[in-house]
């Protein structure tokens, strides 16, 4: 593992904030085109444009994806991105306009900042300005800014979530890299020890809510619907059909399945974008494995470099609390 989703050729990163509304949002550029498809598990999705990537559509690449805070506001962000790269003579030649393709998806994280506030086209141009190759900061950083998990208990009990991205080089030379924002209703955990790095957890005595055992007890969430989500965008440089970047989108579900618990909720909006760049290919399993590899440090990097934010405690902030 090495970098982020930019260690893949033909990508670019760029965010932007608002530190009023505590919310943000990230540009993720593919300005030569990419082939793309998507997967949406969550039951409460806020996205935009993902029809167009239904295998049977005749659309098949893009030119940006734009991940966002705001909730369903938060969709005038992907406006911006469109705007910028417009000006740039980039998109779908329609003879009367170039039009760039920018599907998005969106999170909820009103209830932390000024909820009047949210992610705004001119946020989105911003981000998508700013977008250049390497390194950028995981944590409060644009989509993730905003957000937080452990919510099924009730938002008093929740952590800050956050941003992280994470690439991992395969044979051959195939790079799968990832960018999630992590504001799941549930708990995250660490794949290999289910050790609970950030999720519910008593703010009095410090102890943690299990969300699963929550749930089991109490039968419902006390978290209301569409106020939580994991969204995220795989590239990967390889030579893909719509079909095989929605099957690998479905494939790298499984990433959020071995951290995040419960996922997929009826109160969650689960949403993966998979980016195909390159011209060789190679077997959709192998890129789907990569993949998962590469999202589920993705979201544990953008977990553990989150900073307490309004009061809400985070992954370092209890590290130093309990040394």
């Amino acid at each position: 593992m090495f970098g982020n989703i930019t260690d893949v050729p033909g990508v670019k990163v760029g965010h932007s904030e608002n530190s009023e509304g505590i919310t943000g949002c990230t540009a993720i550029l593919v300005e030569n085109g990419a082939v793309c498809g998507v997967d949406v598990r969550g039951s409460a999705p806020g996205t935009r444009e993902t029809d167009a990537l239904d295998p049977i559509n005749e659309i098949d690449h893009v030119h940006g994806i734009c991940l966002s805070g705001g909730s369903a506001f938060g969709l005038d962000a992907a406006t911006g991105v469109m705007q910028f790269l417009e000006e740039q003579g980039i998109g779908v030649d329609a003879g009367v306009a170039t039009i760039p393709i920018v599907p998005s998806a969106v999170l909820f994280d009103l209830f932390i900042g000024d909820p009047k506030t949210r992610p705004t086209a001119p946020m989105g141009y911003e981000a998508a300005k700013s977008a250049v190759i390497g390194p950028f900061a995981n944590g409060n950083t644009g989509a993730g800014f905003g957000a937080t998990v452990g919510k099924l208990a009730g938002p008093q009990f929740c952590m800050k979530g956050g941003l992280g991205s994470a690439s991992i080089a395969g044979k051959e030379g195939v790079i799968a890299g990832a960018i999630v924002a992590v504001n799941a209703v549930g708990d995250v955990k660490d794949p290999n020890t289910r050790e609970t790095l950030a999720g519910a957890r008593n703010p009095k005595t410090g102890e943690w809510i299990d969300c699963c055992t929550y749930l089991e007890e109490y039968v419902q969430s006390e978290a209301l619907s569409g106020t939580n989500t994991t969204i995220g965008v795989i590239a990967v440089n390889a030579r893909l059909t719509k079909a095989e970047a929605k099957k690998i989108a479905q494939l790298t579900q499984n990433a959020l399945a071995r951290t995040i618990y419960p996922v997929h909720t009826m109160l969650d909006g689960d949403t993966i974008f998979v980016l195909g760049t390159g011209d060789k290919t190679y077997p959709v399993d192998y890129l789907g494995h990569l993949a998962t590899r590469a999202m589920e440090v993705a979201i544990i990097a953008g977990i553990k470099a989150a900073d307490k934010l309004a009061e809400i405690e985070s992954f370092k902030s209890i590290q130093i609390m309990t040394t």
